[in-house]
């Protein structure tokens, strides 16, 4: 049938990228690693050190899920081939949409692992620490804020991952006026990295009684967290540190104590603030933590170019230094300004749908800053 020899010979065509992806994710010292980290788990002291033992537990999750995922990849490359020769042998065309659904799905699944090949940066494997920060546009820009922390939220649960809230300011009359959130989950940060810089929304704003088009903008900072002691000298006279009292959920406590810390750095002029943890010395400790990472991702990046990578695509918060816009009206539209992918479905990707984004950026990235090839 001529339908499932084209799919038998689309299907060819993955044998070799298979075998490039199983390279490219290391498997062979992946499971030596899995191996290791058995034989010290049957160890008699493996949790005599809770954070340490803590850590291996969950890189041995991760190398696992890495080594399953593909194993299911090659069978399902191997069951499709099976599928088409069955079908053919019987003259059975019933079953076209079976192999057709079965292709679909591997296709899916074999792109998810190639992208994750391309997080190979350093600190791509890290939690992610975000800020939102309305811009202009007023209340309209605030509304957009809680829009899209509720976005990254829901990409965040889409993937099974945490979201810790470190900070964050209500807005007068409606959503947020910044937010500092935790991403919490493996390469969080190599995923989300590509969402630094200014979102514009364009819509019929639904504060205006005239019912016109707005556009508003809100910028988002993206920053690694890094949990190991960081060798960055911050002298005390170049640092203010603020106190105040936390707002927004947390019980009696976070409401009613100035635990609240916010630091700001003279010579960066970066300003960090938590106020996630119970007691004021937690919330300098993480505050210190962000400031430092952020201080050393800084000084890895000697040049414009790699400067720019870190912190200069959070431009000004304003026309012309978006990275991505949103139209809700008249049309419905999300488009990213630097790699050309866009879905029409505006609806989705605000509840969290932005997987194609991200995952046309690492390509974009990869490529040099050049689209994808069709």
């Amino acid at each position: 049938m001529l339908e499932l020899d084209n799919l038998k010979l689309e299907l060819e065509q993955y044998r070799e990228p298979l075998k490039q992806l199983h390279k490219s994710l290391d498997l062979d010292n992946k499971e030596n690693r899995i191996d290791e980290l058995n034989h010290l788990m049957a160890e008699p002291n493996f949790w005599d050190d809770p954070e340490k033992s803590q850590k291996q537990s969950i890189e041995l999750g991760n190398l696992k899920d890495d080594v399953n995922t593909y194993n299911k990849l090659e069978s399902q490359f191997e069951d499709i081939f099976a599928l088409i020769e069955m079908a053919n042998e019987e003259n059975d065309d019933s079953m076209i949409p079976e192999v057709q659904d079965e292709y679909d799905s591997f296709k899916e699944s074999y792109e998810r692992m190639r992208i994750k090949t391309l997080l190979s940066e350093e600190y791509d494997s890290n939690n992610a620490i975000l800020r939102l920060n309305a811009g202009a546009g007023g209340t309209e820009s605030c509304d957009w804020c809680g829009m899209l922390f509720r976005m990254y939220s829901r990409w965040a649960e889409r993937h099974g991952f945490s979201v810790e809230v470190l900070d964050s300011l209500d807005g007068d009359e409606a959503g947020l006026k910044s937010a500092t959130f935790q991403v919490n989950g493996e390469n969080a940060y190599g995923y989300l990295k590509s969402e630094k810089g200014v979102h514009r929304l364009v819509r019929i704003s639904p504060f205006n009684a005239q019912g016109k088009r707005q556009t508003s903008f809100v910028s988002l900072d993206v920053m690694p967290d890094i949990e190991e002691d960081i060798d960055i000298d911050v002298r005390p006279e170049d640092i203010r540190v603020d106190t105040y009292r936390s707002s927004g959920a947390g019980g009696q406590h976070i409401n009613k104590t100035s635990s609240a810390i916010r630091i700001t750095h003279f010579p960066t002029g970066i300003v960090v603030t938590c106020q996630n943890e119970r007691s004021q010395f937690q919330n300098k400790d993480k505050a210190m933590q962000m400031l430092k990472a952020k201080l050393l991702m800084l000084a890895h990046e000697n040049n414009a170019e790699k400067l720019s990578e870190i912190r200069g695509e959070v431009k000004e918060n304003a026309w012309g230094s978006q990275i991505r816009s949103y139209f809700l009206q008249p049309y419905q539209l999300v488009k990213d300004l630097r790699t050309g992918v866009e879905m029409a479905q505006a609806d989705s990707v605000l509840d969290g749908n932005i997987d194609s984004f991200i995952n046309g950026y690492l390509v974009w990235k990869a490529n040099g800053g050049k689209p994808a090839e069709n």
